[in-house]
């Protein structure tokens, strides 16, 4: 199987969150990737079930003792012929265990070093612990999230870990590796969920440069303010999502609401919003989810079921693209984006920590004799 980043070689240190996420978008794509897990927390052979972090597929894995000489001389060795290392340490903890940037760029000046946190390399909150709820409210990404009248509701982790962190994370990768392979020098990514999270907030910012955004949570076009921009409850307890922001879209939902022909307010008619809620929500409470559906089938009303996890993988639009995958067993998301040319794929199941101890270091260029030498040391496990 290939990919864009078929023969791109990463190391990734063993963390949670946003940066296995990075290492998954890359493993996806086709990036042969050695997860260095904890030594103390090799688990393979399994004793009862396999690792099932969806997050760590598509990579192998070693168990290596990060504060024995011989497992960070492996680590050292490994990155002299990679492509990146990526680690989600707190700033100054690869350096303390002897794997910051500047050793490993001193033995591999072509390394891209990948660093993700939530407030950065430097700073006054640099070495604040936090979580994505944290990061987001500092970035300017949380306060605008929810309904008028009441508090900011955070939409699960998603802005800082995954799309603010990892994804940013894993741009960064890709687009340093491009510069080393043309310039012959690596360097060092400071990926920063608070500054991913700021900056998925552009076109927030240029709406509000605009004057198009009012600084009071859900009374805006995109933050449930609009009537044509709701979550709608049906008979059955179901829910409908309408965003039918355009002129034409929102003509066509108001005909599928048989509303077409009376005397309506102005769409862009803020004050007549409100009162065009209720209105909407009244109309989709009267009928159950599956008979909205019915109504809505090949328009350009712009609205959708709420689905579960559970039931999108089931949707016959996500079934017939394939938009999850079952891989031993385990229903998941499958690799995204799409390249025509080439496929990512999803090579194997989460790893259990030291699995692939031998296969990988082998593949790396480390003898059997110095794996079984660093066996018998405790390097790795």
């Amino acid at each position: 199987m290939s990919g864009p980043l078929e023969g791109v070689r990463i190391i990734e240190l063993a963390g949670l969150g946003p940066a296995p996420f990075a290492g998954m978008m890359l493993a996806d794509a086709g990036a042969d990737i050695i997860r260095i897990d904890r030594s103390d927390r090799a688990t393979y052979p399994p004793a009862e079930a396999p690792h099932v972090d969806l997050m760590n597929r598509g990579r192998r894995s070693v168990a290596v003792d990060l504060k024995h000489p011989a497992g960070v001389a492996l680590v050292l060795r490994l990155a002299e012929q990679a492509d990146g290392l990526m680690e989600g340490f707190r700033p100054g903890v690869a350096e303390r265990l002897g794997l910051g940037p500047e050793l490993c760029l001193a033995r591999n000046p072509k390394l891209v070093y990948g660093r993700m946190t939530g407030y950065g390399q430097a700073g006054p909150m640099a070495q604040a612990a936090g979580h994505d709820i944290d990061y987001i409210a500092l970035a300017g990404a949380l306060e605008p999230l929810g309904r008028a009248g009441e508090r900011p509701l955070p939409p699960i982790n998603l802005v800082g870990d995954f799309g603010g962190g990892g994804m940013l994370l894993a741009f960064g990768m890709c687009a340093a590796i491009i510069s080393a392979r043309q310039t012959g020098a690596g360097q060092v990514i400071d990926a920063a969920m608070v500054d991913g999270a700021a900056s998925l907030m552009t076109m927030t910012y240029t709406l509000r440069q605009a004057g198009m955004w009012r600084d009071e949570r859900g009374t805006n076009l995109l933050d449930t303010g609009a009537h044509f921009y709701e979550v709608y409850e049906t008979s059955d307890g179901g829910f409908m999502a309408v965003g039918a922001i355009e002129p034409q879209f929102y003509a066509e939902l108001i005909r599928l609401l048989e509303l077409e022909g009376e005397e309506l307010p102005s769409q862009m008619d803020r004050d007549a919003w409100p009162a065009m809620k209720q209105r909407f929500a009244a109309i989709f409470a009267s009928r159950t989810r599956a008979e909205w559906e019915v109504v809505f089938e090949g328009s350009d009303a712009c609205a959708a079921p709420v689905l579960s996890p559970a039931e999108a993988s089931k949707h016959p639009h996500n079934q017939f693209r394939g938009t999850f995958i079952d891989v031993a067993g385990v229903v998941q998301p499958s690799p995204s984006p799409r390249f025509q040319g080439t496929p990512g794929a999803i090579r194997r199941p989460p790893p259990n920590p030291g699995q692939h101890g031998d296969e990988a270091l082998t593949e790396w260029g480390i003898a059997s004799d110095e794996i079984a030498d660093l066996r018998a040391s405790g390097a790795i496990c």
